[in-house]
């Protein structure tokens, strides 16, 4: 999937008289920022995504105007966006999201952490289920028929392998070719119309969605966890905004806009559902700059 899907982030400090990206940019008063035109509850054209709401939060402390660049997000994006000059200027200085691991670009502190969770409709036969490591056991003993509906790409494969779940998946293309598609929202739709019991989604799609169809179908979200027996499994991640490698200056204001405005980020994430688990801090490369 997109993890990270999709990606997800933005900004930074203050002041009137200062750039989007400070001494280095050419245009004073705009903050630029990369984003995916379609993609909610990250971001869309109509600015609905809490992505977008971030931006505008950040924009509003630096005294500036919000300026996109819309590019989906899938291969290439960073390419086209963030590195991407036009007219000798670059495109755009700020990606919202991006896991704090990144290596196309140099990450910020976490703003948030998050992780996949796994989604089925409550009152449809797998209520019982409230420990997502119990679907096994509960699939062999009453349910073997259960289908299990999951992107072709993305860690959600490996961790329906190591619960012997394999024979009930049924896969779905995990980045179509039309960028208008949402393939998480695809996944939750297919569980709430009962083509498939139960999947595993990028947690905020989850819970963004969950809240949409609220008046529809309740559905149930249990949080998944690393494994640390095995490491390769990796479901949670921190997530940061991306900036240019070298633009030190840039990423330490980010970086303060991040932390002065942590409660009214955490609000918005709230507000989209977004489930959030905290944050734990890893050792940054040396080369991260």
């Amino acid at each position: 999937m997109k993890i990270a899907f999709l990606f997800i982030g933005m900004m930074l400090f203050l002041t009137t008289t200062i750039a989007a990206r400070g001494e280095d940019s050419s245009e004073p008063g705009i903050l630029k920022v990369c984003a995916d035109p379609y993609m909610l509850p990250f971001s869309n054209q109509e600015e609905q995504g809490y992505e977008n709401k971030i931006a505008e939060l950040f924009a509003q402390k630096m005294g500036v105007e919000l300026e996109y660049t819309w590019f989906p997000q899938r291969i290439g994006f960073i390419r086209n966006t963030l590195t991407s000059e036009e007219g000798g200027e670059f495109k755009c200085d700020l990606v919202m999201s991006v896991p704090d691991k990144f290596e196309l670009a140099a990450t910020t502190d976490p703003y948030y952490t998050t992780t996949y969770v796994l989604v089925y409709a409550k009152g449809r036969g797998l209520d019982e289920v409230t420990d997502p490591l119990k679907l096994g056991k509960f699939v062999e003993e009453k349910k073997p028929d259960l289908k299990f509906g999951l992107a072709d790409v993305g860690p959600a494969q490996l961790w329906v392998f190591y619960q012997g779940l394999m024979g009930n998946m049924v896969p779905y293309q995990g980045q179509p070719g039309d960028p208008k598609l949402n393939p998480g929202k695809r996944m939750i739709d297919e569980v709430v119309n009962g083509n498939v019991d139960v999947t595993i989604v990028w947690g905020p799609t989850a819970g963004y969605f969950a809240k949409q169809y609220k008046d529809k179908v309740e559905l149930v979200l249990l949080p998944l966890s690393d494994d640390p027996i095995n490491p390769e499994l990796k479901l949670t991640y921190n997530m940061s905004m991306a900036v240019r490698y070298g633009e030190k200056e840039w990423k330490d204001k980010i970086n303060r806009l991040i932390k002065e405005n942590k409660k009214e980020i955490d609000q918005i994430l709230t507000d989209y559902g977004v489930p959030l688990k905290e944050i734990v801090v890893t050792k940054k490369n040396d080369d991260d700059d």
